[in-house]
């Protein structure tokens, strides 16, 4: 049975690539109807945009009250109760404004909490999901200790590497992700180590864009960015090592790169418990990152919200923050992040048809804030978010009549 449409009235709107002036917005059944003529006066103090993108998080960690280890609480929480926390996680993204999001390191635990919330049984934002091929003792495997019998699988050989992907798709994953170079949170990884062949990784993305699937590379140096580009990866992510010879072909390309600003600086300043090899290696990126994104970011290349936020270091929320730190990191105007975070993150990751913009035939997933964000993004916290609405429905906050 058809929904009844709903409708605001009259209210500024920013639509995900401008500022359209006071306008009328309709939806009904989780997509947008009409944006139209005002019907009325507009309340000044209000403005609606499209609902966050952040294409870059993880979400299978502890979501509820008390502390925990972080570390050991996936490997000993069975799946079906981490799936719950997933969906905990996801609300509370949603409440913040995000009302889409790419989880990065997935399983079957994040694709069932896709499901149930693409379902509407339980009303949330949009979640995409990229489950991983990576190495033994390689950075996705370094989170589980050596001698734990209960692991991620891995893939060691061109074959393996292309029958994981067969296998994630058949789970019903909705991309991949490699990684290029180590990290900084997994145990023992050195983050110039390499991770995987030319062969295993050429498998890989071939196997995963036969399959109609994108391929986000986690690569921190410059060597791993040089492999990412080299097999055609579909995005960067962290980016740390990109060099003034990479911004030609991220540029001619359109090659998103997700920055994970705050993750890194929290870790480098120890602003949670960390051991001493995370925070050296976290200093170290920092430092790298502050050299190279400056330029990078003034020469064109695409970078767009991806926080690697996991609950724990980077809360579910955290995403409005790590907006006007790239504001202020890349020099942008307001407008430019806010970009960056909507619309462009949408088109990011192959979702520009769904979601990301404020016209009709999309989904209905917005934000009505007080004040106007593309002018002033720190208007654009949790405090002054009124309501947000993901899939047409309501999610936080209440509708001004």
């Amino acid at each position: 049975m058809a929904q009844t449409e709903k409708r605001i009235a009259a209210m500024s709107l920013w639509d995900g690539d401008a500022d359209r002036g006071v306008r009328s917005l309709a939806w009904q059944d989780g997509v947008i109807s009409a944006v139209g003529t005002p019907q009325g006066e507009a309340d000044a103090q209000y403005s609606v945009i499209p609902g966050l993108v952040d294409t870059h998080v993880h979400m299978d960690s502890h979501a509820g009250s008390g502390s925990v280890d972080w570390m050991t609480w996936p490997l000993i929480t069975p799946a079906e109760e981490r799936s719950l926390h997933v969906v905990a996680h996801a609300r509370r993204a949603a409440a913040a404004g995000v009302t889409t999001l790419r989880d990065l390191g997935g399983s079957t635990v994040q694709l069932a909490a896709a499901r149930a919330l693409e379902a509407g049984l339980v009303p949330g934002p949009r979640l995409r999901v990229n489950c991983p091929v990576g190495m033994t003792a390689g950075h996705g495997d370094l989170f589980t200790p050596p001698h734990f019998p209960h692991r991620a699988p891995t893939a060691d050989s061109p074959d393996e590497c292309r029958k994981l992907v067969r296998q994630w798709a058949r789970s019903g994953t909705d991309g991949i992700k490699i990684y290029t170079s180590g990290g900084v949170l997994s145990v023992g990884d050195k983050v110039g180590w390499r991770n995987q062949t030319t062969a295993e990784i050429a498998a890989t993305v071939d196997e995963a864009h036969a399959l109609g699937m994108l391929v986000a590379a986690h690569a921190h140096n410059a060597e791993g960015i040089d492999l990412a580009l080299e097999f055609e990866v579909d995005s960067i992510e962290h980016g740390t090592g990109i060099e003034e010879r990479h911004w030609e072909i991220l540029i001619e390309r359109d090659i998103p790169v997700a920055p994970t600003l705050l993750i890194n600086d929290a870790i480098a300043e120890r602003r949670f418990p960390v051991s001493d090899e995370a925070a050296e290696k976290a200093q170290a990126v920092v430092a790298e990152r502050d050299a190279n994104f400056v330029g990078a970011a003034a020469a064109g290349v695409r970078f767009v919200l991806g926080t690697d936020a996991n609950g724990v270091m980077i809360a579910f929320g955290d995403q409005l923050e790590e907006m006007r730190l790239m504001r202020r990191s890349f020099a942008w105007t307001s407008e430019r992040t806010l970009r960056a975070g909507t619309s462009d993150a949408a088109d990011a990751i192959r979702m520009g048809q769904t979601t990301g913009r404020l016209i009709p035939g999309l989904g209905a997933d917005f934000i009505v804030v007080r004040g106007r964000p593309w002018e002033d993004i720190d208007t654009l916290t949790t405090e002054n978010i009124v309501a947000v609405v993901a899939r047409g429905e309501l999610v936080a906050g209440t509708l001004p009549d």
